[in-house]
């Protein structure tokens, strides 16, 4: 969903590349810095238990906040990459390595510091780790994925982040169960596409 809002704001996306590229032109920095802050966006997350319960809202926005710029970092490699021309199989590997643990940290998170509940949590973790899995085992047949599907990583962390956030009681719970929904449909989706690209070759 996002990849054809990407398409739509190419040459915003190539500023970003420029800009960010002056300030540090290793892409693998960038994506060192995505993890390091959904890694603080987890432990803000996982902090909501230490403080009396009618606070762990502020916990929420907390972690939502630096959910959203560890998604900001996230984009910005790629582009320093497409920028500097330095894409390479090391950078691709590490991009997608620090994504999962990105995603399971928080998702972990969010179940320490009570604002879901934790089984939720291990569904929403489940799922989307299926969904990546599908994909990198597609590719690895010759099959691209990208694109396919209503909620890719980017979807899913801006679902939990945004909808976290929101001032009603429980959202945090409402966002993870949104993620487990989006996760599982994204996932039936891609395991369709490719069992019928497969069976049209076979």
């Amino acid at each position: 969903m996002l990849n054809r809002l990407r398409e739509g704001i190419q040459p915003l996306l190539i500023s970003i590349g420029k800009e960010f590229s002056k300030i540090n032109p290793s892409p693998n920095f960038w994506t060192g810095l995505s993890l390091t802050t959904s890694v603080i966006a987890a432990v803000i997350y996982g902090s909501a238990s230490v403080l009396d319960h009618q606070y762990s809202y502020y916990f929420a926005i907390g972690g939502g906040i630096f959910l959203i710029i560890s998604g900001f970092f996230d984009l910005v490699d790629g582009c320093v990459a497409r920028i500097t021309k330095k894409t390479s199989k090391r950078g691709a590997f590490l991009d997608s390595i620090y994504d999962k643990i990105s995603e399971s940290i928080v998702f972990i998170g969010i179940a320490v510091g009570t604002l879901a509940n934790p089984i939720t949590c291990m569904i929403a973790i489940s799922l989307s780790l299926l969904v990546s899995y599908v994909r990198a085992r597609s590719e690895s047949l010759g099959i691209q994925l990208q694109g396919i599907g209503i909620g890719e990583r980017a979807e899913r962390l801006l679902i939990l982040a945004l909808i976290g956030m929101l001032p009603l009681q429980g959202s945090s719970q409402w966002a993870v169960i949104i993620v487990s929904i989006v996760a599982g449909f994204t996932l039936v989706q891609r395991v369709l596409e490719v069992d019928k690209q497969l069976s049209t070759t076979s």
